[in-house]
Parts: structure tokens; C-alpha cells; sequence
């Protein structure tokens, strides 16, 4: 997907802080470098982006890959992280079975092209009163479709190569949110209590009527949830620290 996932929080969160939404490399409006991608090399280029951007660290928020995506940019730049939001993830890496189904997923793609293959996917990606609501399957389904399909093959072996973050939760020092839809079938509520349960000062969030795209789905809870985030733990951080805190959002 691209920055359009995030519209909803970048128009209710502006007038609080300032909301960065990056396409990805090799989706959206970004170039497509030559593959293999990973989430190291993604970590590094919002690494970059806030260099560009003269922004020291920020609010990283990673929805599903971004929460991988995330996970790689506290091993790699921690000292840029203000705060984490990990919403509709994981931390453990994919089983044999699902690195399989990345592969078949990537064949699949290039066999019937990405207008199919997002229908393909959609019943996965949305609650079920989501499905019903057509003007939110439109948006999901424009957006899927428009991506470029070698972006999409690439972004499958980045997802598929990920590492187990698992052992490095406990590091995570920093304030933390842990948000999920509350009938996500991906990465259900039982894996954020996870990650929950192994990072010192995550909080969780359950987002109803909500699959995998909580953010679209229901934005106006996930944006009241997140509102209180940046007011309970991060104003207080930056009121101490000098700094301005500016939040992003990986997909």
C-alpha cells in the first residue's frame, strides 16, 4: 500500500503534531531500486528521510510490515525512536509454511496481475462490517491496485526474510502503543497482548470493528487512541527533553 492508508491520521493529528506518511521504495509515488528489498534496508531509508527532513527522532508508527519495518529501524537507529506505535503486527518471524505462501503469493501476483490479486486479498485484509461498507473496499482495493506489481513481488520477499524480533521486545525502552483491530484474522488481538505482555511500557489498544486496516477502518478510534498516546506518554518526554517530536507512519 502507500501513504494513503494514513489520511485519516494525518488530517486528525495535524493540528497536534506534524505527521510524516512515506511511500515505501518500490511503492507508491517512491522509486523502485533494484531488489532484493528487507526491512533493514527500509529502516534505513526513513532513517534517511528524517535526515532530509533535519529531524532528529521521531514517533514511529509501522502498521503490519511497518510494525517489521519499526522493529528494524529500534535495532538499527534507537536513539531516533521518541516513541513506538506497532498497530495489526507481530514480532515473530514467518514459519516455513508462510514463507511457502510468500512465494506463492509473489507467483500469484504476477500471474493474474494486482487488480486480481488485491481482490484475491481483500477478505483477509478487512473486517467483515468492513467488507460491507463499499466505499471503504474501494479505497482498499484502488490503492492495492495501484501499487506496482514488481514493488509488490519485492515487498513479499522482504516480509518473507524478515528476523524474529521477538528477543529484542524487552529492549524496547522507550514509550510504547500497541494497537489491533479487534477482528483482525492476520495478526490478531492475541499477538499484540504478546508483544505486550515483553516490551516494559507498551499499553494496548483493541479497535473495534476492525480487521487488518484498523487505521482505515475505523480511523476515528484508532486517531481518539492515538491522541491520548501523544498527550499521556510523549508530551511529557518532550516537554523534558528540548525537543520537537514529529510522528511517522510506516506501512
Amino acid at each position: 500500500m502507500d501513504h494513503r492508508l494514513w489520511e485519516a491520521q494525518s488530517r486528525g493529528l495535524s493540528a497536534l503534531v506534524r505527521v510524516i506518511a512515506p511511500d515505501l521504495r518500490g511503492c507508491g509515488r517512491s522509486e523502485m531500486p533494484p531488489g532484493p528489498y528487507s526491512v533493514e534496508q527500509h529502516s534505513d531509508d526513513l532513517a534517511a528521510l528524517l535526515d532530509h527532513l533535519g529531524i532528529g527522532r521521531a514517533i514511529v508508527a509501522g502498521l503490519s510490515m511497518g510494525g517489521y519495518i519499526a522493529f528494524a529501524f529500534w535495532r538499527r537507529h534507537p536513539d531516533r525512536v521518541q516513541a513506538l506505535v506497532l498497530l495489526d503486527t507481530r514480532a515473530e518471524p514467518d514459519s516455513p509454511q508462510a514463507r511457502a505462501g510468500r512465494d506463492a503469493a509473489a507467483a500469484r501476483a504476477q500471474q493474474i496481475g494486482t487488480e486480481a490479486f488485491a481482490k484475491e486479498m481483500l477478505p483477509r485484509l478487512l473486517a467483515p462490517d468492513s467488507l460491507a461498507r463499499p466505499r471503504v473496499v474501494e479505497r482498499v482495493l484502488a490503492m492495492m491496485a495501484a501499487q506496482p506489481l514488481e514493488g509488490i513481488v519485492r515487498t513479499l520477499g522482504a516480509l518473507r526474510d524478515r528476523p524474529d524480533s521477538r528477543p529484542i521486545l524487552p529492549t524496547i525502552t522507550v514509550p510504547t502503543l500497541v494497537m489491533v483491530g479487534q477482528q483482525d484474522a492476520l495478526t490478531p488481538p492475541t499477538d499484540a497482548a504478546a508483544m505486550v505482555a515483553a516490551i516494559p511500557h507498551a499499553g494496548q489498544v483493541i479497535v473495534p470493528r476492525a480487521g487488518h486496516l484498523s487505521p482505515l477502518e475505523n480511523p476515528r478510534a484508532v486517531n481518539v487512541a492515538l491522541r491520548a498516546f501523544l498527550y499521556s506518554s510523549v508530551s511529557s518526554l518532550s516537554a523534558g527533553s528540548g525537543r520537537s517530536i514529529s510522528p511517522m507512519v510506516a506501512r
